[in-house]
């Protein structure tokens, strides 16, 4: 079976819509920190998802939008959608969403998490989206080769 990964990215964005982790606009919290980037630095794409915005390729095949701090905000990739928070697989690919420590020296959602209420119908939504993606075999390779990192970075912080 052959993914229509434009449609599965439509439907995904559609699942997210305007949630945020918080009901408010966390970047007021932080200056929008994660949305200040340079050529060099941004966001991962998800396997196949397409952008409108700038993409830089790496060497090693990663491939990042570059933001400059504006953007629209319906062209955003799913990172920045769902960031600091990432939808995890385990061993037998169930579906955990978890804050992504990589964006840990970024965002104050991830290292002050005891303190904040967050907006359980965005967490609700990423864990659906993470659903969708481990359905399909390149995406549920990405979930898992990033949860390992997320894991690596976990257990490196010492959280």
């Amino acid at each position: 079976m052959n993914t229509d990964y434009k449609k599965m990215y439509e439907k995904i964005y559609k699942i997210i819509g305007e949630r945020t982790p918080l009901k408010a606009d966390c970047g007021s919290i932080c200056g929008g920190a994660c949305c200040k980037g340079d050529e060099n630095t941004g966001m991962r794409l998800f396997p196949f998802e397409e952008s409108e915005l700038p993409v830089k390729e790496l060497e090693n095949g990663v491939r990042l939008v570059i933001c400059n701090g504006k953007c629209q905000r319906d062209k955003r990739p799913l990172a920045c959608r769902i960031f600091p928070f990432f939808p995890t697989v385990d061993e037998k690919n169930k579906v955990y969403v978890e804050a992504d420590f990589r964006g840990a020296r970024l965002c104050p959602l991830i290292t002050h998490s005891d303190e904040i209420i967050f907006d359980k119908s965005f967490f609700k939504a990423l864990k659906k989206v993470g659903r969708i993606l481990a359905k399909d075999e390149a995406c549920l390779r990405f979930l898992r080769e990033s949860t390992e990192e997320i894991d690596t970075y976990h257990k490196f912080l010492g959280e």
